[in-house]
């Protein structure tokens, strides 16, 4: 399987998008908070069995979000729609706009809970809102301006980062 970034005549996006520099960023701001917290400041450590409950969690979420970030990265043929300039609404992407950015938030929000800190809870919410705020900023626009109001169906139905299919218990 080999990975591309290259684009081709035609081709309005990138394959790659914004993604390394976001992905990047959110694992720098995790891993400053870690320190801090854990090893410079050292406070909001928690012992008993909420130290497990945080490791368990943290693990699940990792396991989780190498999931959701393999099937939406190397199994859902996004690439191709990508180069042929179609949007992808079919299999995991019906699910969640965006699972490769949504895999890797799980995955840091399970690395940073390993170490069973209370300060780390704020910096799943603080990723989240990076996120938010600059996907809304760039790729949603970008979307937005290449497919018109299919994009803008597509967005009303289906969450950016949660796999969460709205509507779909009614």
């Amino acid at each position: 399987m080999k990975l591309k970034n290259y684009m081709k005549e035609g081709q309005k996006l990138p394959l790659f998008g914004i993604g390394p520099y976001l992905i990047y960023g959110i694992g720098l701001l995790t891993a400053v908070c870690i320190v801090l917290f854990v090893y410079v400041f050292k406070i909001g450590n928690m012992d008993g069995p909420w130290k497990w409950i945080f490791r368990i969690g943290g693990g699940a979420l990792i396991v989780y979000g190498l999931i959701i970030w393999f099937v939406g990265a190397l199994k859902s043929d996004m690439d191709e729609s990508i180069i042929e300039n179609k949007l992808k609404t079919d299999g995991l992407y019906a699910w969640v706009r965006n699972p490769m950015y949504s895999g890797w938030w799980f995955a840091l929000t399970g690395i940073s809970f390993m170490w069973h800190n209370i300060f780390m809870i704020p910096v799943f919410f603080m990723n989240w809102g990076i996120m938010t705020i600059v996907l809304k900023n760039t790729e949603e626009k970008w979307l937005s301006d290449l497919y018109g109001e299919e994009y803008e169906v597509y967005k009303r139905q289906v969450n950016r980062l949660i796999p969460w299919k709205r509507g779909c218990l009614h």
